[in-house]
């Protein structure tokens, strides 16, 4: 898996801190984080990809643009009067990193079908240029599984695979709801639970993260998550 496409189920629910999770849990790989547009950030600001290079330490960390309003990307765009991020940059860039790198990790910003430009370009364009699959962080508790089942759905009907769901932070004390999500997962979204990042993992000390982060991935995503 050269290039692995990262979105979610919605916003602050653990993107950044699962692909940084990834990252370092790739020891041993060279890898490169792209994101391709990160809005509610002035220049110079630490964003998501700034974050992901902090957590996981060795890698090549890329923005494509941001934007000062907390947006989706082309309502930020247009607003700001700069140009938008289209899906065909998207994927020059990530083939480009994948030429020089082991693992690419491309996060998106919000949702799969977020749109990224005026003419409707998504997330989901951009990973279907690469041909990658597409991993889903989902939140733990009443409602998520409806609304993985449903990303997990729109990926499939775009003939994208997924390589499975997230929970992007695992409670230190979870609800009834989310220990049913567990066992429920798989059936009732199609798409296997292959980790389980905890709550606060985020901020965990660097060294602390990368020591720990494998133990949250299933081993197919470069760890030895098991539950």
């Amino acid at each position: 898996m050269t290039i692995l496409v990262v979105t979610g189920t919605g916003t602050e629910i653990g993107k950044t801190v699962v692909t940084a999770a990834l990252a370092a849990a790739a020891r041993g790989r060279s890898v490169a984080v792209l994101k391709p547009a990160q809005t509610g950030l002035a220049p110079g600001e630490r964003g998501d990809a700034q974050e992901v290079e902090r957590l996981a330490g060795s890698v090549t960390a890329v923005e494509l643009a941001r934007f000062p309003e907390p947006l989706a990307p082309a309502t930020a765009a247009r607003r700001a009067g700069m140009a938008p991020v289209r899906p065909h940059e998207v994927a020059d860039a990530a083939g480009k990193l994948a030429a020089e790198h082991d693992l690419v990790l491309v996060e998106g910003a919000g949702g799969l079908l977020v749109r990224f430009d005026d003419e409707g370009g998504t997330l989901a364009d951009a990973a279907r240029l690469l041909g990658a699959p597409v991993l889903v962080v989902a939140q733990a508790g009443l409602g998520t599984l409806n609304a993985t089942a449903l990303t997990v759905e729109a990926l499939h009907a775009r003939g994208l695979d997924c390589a499975g769901v997230v929970i992007g932070s695992w409670p230190a004390a979870p609800d009834l709801a989310a220990r049913c999500n567990v066992h429920d997962f798989a059936g009732a979204t199609g798409a296997p639970l292959v980790g389980m990042v905890p709550e606060g993992a985020g901020s965990l000390t660097p060294a602390d993260f990368r020591a720990r982060a494998a133990s949250w991935l299933a081993p197919g995503l470069g760890g030895t998550w098991a539950y």
